[in-house]
């Protein structure tokens, strides 16, 4: 049997102040309000709740059955949303972050102290991955991901900064056996490092300059996956 909380509000407001008038005073509504909302209860229920006179509003053995039971309850009830609204004016509990190892390197270090200065009732739980799981399948409440990452009915606002540089670099005695490339497309003809996502996707290297973007695929004789033995 489904019964609206409403109706069981009217019903412990009534039987409290011992009529709907001053039932309604208490609770900040209307005396037929609240009557239609008893109605609809003993309806529901299919016994009476209370006996109604033009003088008095008294108990059934039911209502009386009722109201030492609910009034407890409700209490309870009124409780938990007290703390639930205490998370809207002070944030709190636990936050878990799915995100690339690269941001977790990059991106977090500058933002994190600064968050967790800001919010000290929360705990921050960092997943450092290159998987790109599901951030809520994974029981994640929030994630970081590329441009090129995102899913179309995510909600993403932007963090960290908005253009991460990387260098592209030789060793000295490789620059003198094979030449120092002249221009991002020379690379295509060099044996370059290459990094993999666990997905198995491997982005091209990106060069810019005075607003020119440039996109290279090179290959190479060494493939590793990012976050992984990259670091070596």
């Amino acid at each position: 049997m489904k019964i609206d909380l409403g109706d069981l509000n009217a019903f412990v407001a009534v039987a409290r102040a011992k009529g709907f008038r001053d039932g309604a005073r208490a609770s900040g509504g209307s005396a037929s309000g609240l009557s239609e909302a008893v109605r609809r209860l003993e309806t529901q229920l299919g016994v009476r709740l209370l006996n109604r006179t033009t003088r008095s509003v008294v108990l059934t053995e039911a209502g009386a059955s009722l109201l030492a039971r609910l009034g407890p309850a409700l209490t309870e009830v009124e409780t938990a949303l007290d703390v639930v609204n205490g998370f809207r004016d002070r944030p709190a509990g636990t936050l878990r972050l799915n995100v690339p190892v690269s941001a977790a390197r990059l991106v977090l270090p500058s933002i994190v102290p600064r968050f967790l200065a800001a919010y000290p009732g929360i705990r921050l739980e960092v997943i450092a991955e290159e998987s790109f799981v599901d951030v809520l399948a994974a029981g994640c409440d929030a994630g970081i991901r590329y441009d090129e990452r995102l899913e179309q009915d995510m909600i993403a606002v932007p963090i960290g900064p908005r253009v991460q540089r990387f260098a592209t670099a030789a060793g000295p005695a490789y620059l003198d056996r094979h030449g120092r490339p002249q221009h991002p497309r020379d690379l295509l003809g060099h044996a370059c490092l290459r990094g993999r996502f666990a997905s198995g996707a491997m982005p091209p290297w990106e060069f810019e300059r005075d607003g020119e973007v440039v996109r290279v695929d090179p290959t190479g004789p060494l493939l590793v996956t990012l976050g992984g033995a990259a670091d070596l």
